[in-house]
């Protein structure tokens, strides 16, 4: 009997170093909407603490050493070029119903046109989206979901395991998690999702992941294009 609820536990407290660090990343998001905190409050708050939480809880589980440096790279280069091509072929294609609703949103940024030039406040929207958000985000998507929905002992299953429910699942509720942006998300998601399945590893992922958000806080920075930091 002891031996069985110290392995539930150990299986909760596995489950949580993966899941925790997202499900705070989205409780920021929520309070933000409810109490709108100046952008010099919440961009380095959100970074401070799931950095903190990473450094401190999550360790254990994240993988930082891809195998595959330049082959994740240029994955995540060719996101990136996935993810700006409709927009920069088709004139206002992101204005489709489809894109532009009552459920998606509109592809507007949320930063106000008098932060754009706040070194402050962008240093640490990049640090967020290059830093954090890859690193958040691929312990739950592909190193924790993936897993989960093959087999609810997740540790059970090794990283890069395929079924087409736990691939397809994945893949669009990580198109739901990017707004106006659902079709490109979409196909990021079956991108990284192929990653992990040929790489078997989470730090293939995270490199990919950083590096698509790495190149897309550049193109907005530099080209003027904030309309994708939503």
């Amino acid at each position: 009997m002891t031996e069985t609820l110290e392995r539930g536990h150990r299986a909760r407290e596995t489950t949580a170093r993966y899941v925790a660090p997202f499900a705070v990343f989205i409780g920021f998001l929520a309070l933000q909407a409810v109490l709108a905190m100046p952008p010099r409050v919440d961009f380095p708050l959100r970074v401070i603490v799931l950095a903190a939480i990473l450094i401190f809880y999550s360790r254990p589980v994240i993988e930082l050493k891809p195998r595959h440096l330049l082959a994740s790279m240029a994955l995540g280069v060719m996101v990136f070029v996935i993810w700006i091509a409709p927009d920069m072929l088709i004139p206002h294609y992101r204005q489709s119903w489809l894109f532009h609703n009552a459920i998606t949103g509109a592809a507007a940024s949320s930063l106000a046109t008098g932060l754009r030039e706040d070194r402050f406040v962008l240093t640490f929207r990049v640090l967020r989206a290059v830093v954090i958000v890859p690193i958040v985000e691929e312990l739950f998507w592909r190193g924790w979901l993936m897993r989960w929905l093959i087999d609810t002992d997740f540790r059970k299953v090794p990283l890069g395991a395929y079924t087409p429910v736990s691939f397809w699942v994945t893949a669009v509720m990580f198109a739901s998690e990017h707004g106006p942006y659902w079709d490109v998300g979409l196909l990021a998601g079956i991108l990284y999702n192929w990653w992990m399945i040929r790489t078997k590893s989470l730090a293939d992922c995270i490199l990919a992941h950083a590096v698509t958000n790495g190149v897309l806080c550049a193109w907005v920075i530099l080209a003027g294009h904030w309309e994708y930091w939503l």
